[in-house]
């Protein structure tokens, strides 16, 4: 089975045309056909389309994106043993977003996101009918949860090769739902689109150089009277604290920006935002991201100070994560 089919592209094309979108169409068009085009020439793409190619093609009996795992198919749909699709899954190691089960085999990841959906979905305005763009979808496990809430049309957009293998290998096998990966940054969408009902930004906002302009991005992707929700790492304190590492947070190199809330409050304000409310704050915990089987690489308990896990191994406070709304 072809990794990138034209099929899907057409698929995207169709929906893209009978949608809010259809003036950008063509521009979304060629971002996803740029983008599978560098993926196709990544290094590791030859282990990826490996464990691709050695799963199942056959057509899943049952599906349900309702579940903490987004499930497709059954052990019964498939002669191949569970070991094998478990190899072959491993293929496409690290699985960092989920978690999911492809034909009984239940692909543990690292991040629990479940559980942020579970924070967020019955506080957000209604998705059902609605157009949504995801920004940093990773494996694209949202969007999945995003249709199941009755959403007419879920994008997501990751620069990020593996995670749009990761999203291909559960949309082969879903060919005609609505939900679609284009591999590109939010840099790279068309200007001041005012497009999209909801837009999502979870986990990438002390990502950017910029925080401010992120926001600005974000707000000229909506429509008049879209919502914007929001999830990222904050600290404790008022509208004057925000802590901007001196090198790295919990290992990681690129965290420019972490807001307490009501600076974070005071950003989505001032970016033209309205009606700002916070749907929660909890600290991010070793039970929510840390390392599995499908994800063997360092997690959160290496990030943490052995001996005060209420500090990052830096010194900084631990993760703790907030999530917010607003509205256009």
């Amino acid at each position: 089975m072809n990794l990138y089919k034209n099929s899907e592209s057409q698929k995207l094309q169709k929906r893209l045309a009978s949608s809010e979108l259809a003036n950008d169409a063509d521009e979304l068009m060629k971002l996803h056909e740029t983008g599978w085009k560098k993926i196709l020439k990544h290094g590791d793409i030859g282990r990826w389309k490996d464990g691709f190619d050695a799963l199942p093609d056959v057509a899943p009996s049952v599906y349900d994106f309702n579940n903490s795992a987004v499930t497709i198919g059954s052990p019964d749909d498939t002669d191949i043993e569970q070991k094998e699709i478990t190899a072959a899954l491993k293929q496409m190691h690290p699985w960092r977003k989920g978690p999911f089960e492809l034909f009984g085999v239940h692909i543990d990841t690292e991040w629990r996101s479940d559980w942020k959906w579970d924070r967020l979905k019955d506080t957000i305005s209604p998705l059902a009918g609605r157009t949504v763009l995801d920004v940093g979808c990773g494996s694209g496990y949202h969007l999945w949860r995003m249709l199941a809430a009755d959403a007419k049309l879920a994008i997501g957009i990751d620069p990020t090769p593996l995670f749009s293998m990761h999203f291909a290998t559960i949309k082969r096998y879903l060919p005609e739902t609505a939900a679609f990966l284009i591999p590109v940054g939010i840099e790279h969408m068309p200007e001041k689109m005012e497009s999209f009902d909801t837009v999502f930004s979870m986990g990438l906002l002390y990502h950017r150089r910029s925080p401010i302009d992120h926001l600005i991005e974000l707000k000229e992707l909506l429509n008049h009277g879209g919502e914007l929700v929001i999830d990222t790492l904050v600290i404790e304190g008022d509208e004057t604290q925000c802590l901007m590492p001196d090198g790295r947070y919990a290992k990681m190199r690129n965290v420019w920006f972490i807001p307490s809330v009501a600076m974070l409050t005071l950003w989505l304000k001032r970016a033209g935002f309205k009606d700002v409310k916070v749907i929660d704050v909890c600290p991010t915990t070793v039970s929510e991201q840390r390392a599995t089987e499908w994800m063997t690489f360092e997690s959160l308990a290496n990030f943490l100070d052995p001996n005060d896990s209420s500090r990052t191994i830096e010194g900084h406070p631990a993760p703790i994560r907030a999530v917010l709304t607003a509205k256009k």
